[in-house]
């Protein structure tokens, strides 16, 4: 699938760099604003705005690695790569949403969530989400332990302060037993710029703070069409990809060869009836997304996007919205598939809904993976061994291969009708439902040790005190 053609991603590029140029990116630090005049930005006058001339882009945007290396808690890696593997994982979130109501989110709520991801077979990372019955500065770590905790795979906190990636980093270490984060990126962070190019003072010494240990580091840029950025989806385009070139340029100041993905799928489109600020699940979000990848391809860089809707409960408005966002940006070659689980705009999760979202991914993965064709899956011997007998069931080429050629649902209905009503004529809502009670209520093992447990919870304490004070 093609959104872009070469010549479009060049006049893209070419605008997006006229723009940093001569209408330059604010930098809310004058510490990284002087690092980055020093490597060869122009100041303003004031210098809290500073021009990145084409030279400086270019150059630092060379340094940065092609690929990422994101490693679970078990010692699994995945690297991403442009057209690379498409990998999902799980949603911040402020609210969680149950029977159509939602609450803020405590504690307990967020170790379900991580458990009933750790047990999704599509999902590849759990990502911190607001933490109400913690104070806001310490929700970022507190949820890392708890994260950590609760799950094997790959953790991405989201960030609540500066001083949070610090006690992040600490804990990562105890997770390592000494090993180098470098070598073991367990975790991963990122930060969003405000449009038009606006780098604040917590995402800047976000980005400092977690310089120095070769942190994935997620650049989002998230425009708004026809709010904050032009109606027309390229005018949009050139500006987030202007917002994610200038934070690149940013890290690679801060810490060369740092690795960094692509993100320009946070877009959104004002909905000009009502002005409401978000359409997630719309086509123009899914285009804008597919486009991103497309542009970081054209950068050799890895990309993400958002997987999302409007809808506020697990309903076919969630289901197809999100199949036919999510469906776009994995043939279109985004490597990062945020939204296990979310709607309302971004704002709440679903434990069902995470249910069926691994559903939905895992599809998406199976028509990415397309028609394997060689000698051996064209099985011409066969059809002419077996003729017009029509019977290939017994065969072992069918009992070899089926598992991997054929995805099996754990979730839809494959069944007659009278099996179905004898299993209750339950929807796939409700056998979502029933799927999460079933984890929910197995026995989960520990992910850490004791002595591993202690070390987390001092540091915790550690910087709460320090917080506090």
């Amino acid at each position: 699938m093609t959104i872009l053609s070469n010549r479009e991603k060049y006049r893209i590029n070419e605008c997006s760099l006229e723009v940093l140029e001569s209408i330059g990116v604010r930098v809310e630090s004058e510490e990284i604003t002087e690092k980055m005049i020093k490597a060869g930005a122009k100041p303003s006058q004031d210098k809290r705005v500073v021009y990145l001339p084409e030279k400086i882009v270019k150059d630092y945007m060379m340094k940065t690695p092609s690929s990422v290396k994101l490693e679970n808690l078990d010692g699994k890696s995945v690297i991403l790569s442009p057209k690379g593997e498409t990998v999902f994982w799980t949603c911040n979130a402020l609210y969680i949403s149950e029977d159509r109501k939602a609450r803020d989110i405590t504690s307990p709520d967020f170790v379900n969530l991580t458990r009933i991801a750790d047990s999704l077979e599509n999902v590849h990372a759990m990502v911190g989400t607001s933490i109400a019955d913690y104070p806001p500065q310490t929700r970022d770590f507190v949820g890392f332990r708890l994260m950590a905790e609760n799950t094997r795979k790959h953790l991405r906190p989201v960030i609540f302060t500066p001083n949070g990636v610090k006690a992040m980093i600490e804990m990562a270490n105890v997770l390592l037993d000494g090993q180098p984060i470098e070598e073991h990126p367990i975790f991963s962070l990122g930060y969003t710029s405000l449009s038009p190019p606006w780098w604040s003072k917590t995402a800047l010494e976000s980005f400092q703070n977690s310089s120095g240990h070769r942190i994935p580091l997620m650049i989002n840029g998230e425009p708004m069409a026809g709010g904050t950025a032009p109606i027309t989806l390229a005018g949009t385009l050139v500006l987030a990809n202007a917002e994610v070139l200038s934070g690149i340029v940013i890290a690679q100041v801060l810490e060369e060869v740092r690795p960094c993905i692509y993100n320009v799928g946070f877009a959104h489109v004002l909905d000009m009836q009502n002005l409401s600020v978000a359409w997630t699940g719309s086509p123009e979000n899914a285009l804008i997304a597919a486009a991103g990848a497309e542009m970081a391809q054209f950068y050799s860089l890895p990309s993400a996007s958002w997987m999302c809707t409007e809808s506020m409960m697990a309903d076919s408005q969630n289901a197809y919205e999100k199949m036919s966002t999510g469906l776009m940006w994995a043939l279109s070659g985004v490597n990062i598939i945020w939204g296990i689980g979310s709607l309302e705009s971004e704002k709440s999760i679903s434990p069902e809904m995470m249910v069926i979202d691994n559903e939905v991914a895992g599809i998406i993965n199976r028509i990415k993976r397309g028609i394997e064709v060689d000698e051996d899956t064209l099985a011409l011997d066969l059809i002419k061994e077996v003729g017009l007998k029509s019977n290939y069931i017994t065969t072992k080429h069918t009992i070899k291969r089926f598992r991997k050629e054929i995805r099996f649902s754990k979730l839809s209905n494959r069944n007659n009708r009278s099996t179905w009503e004898e299993q209750g004529s339950k929807s796939v809502e409700e056998r979502a439902k029933d799927e999460v009670r079933k984890i929910l209520v197995t026995k989960h093992e520990k992910c850490l040790t004791p002595e591993q447990e202690r070390k987390l919870l001092e540091i915790e304490k550690k910087w709460r005190d320090r917080l506090a004070g």
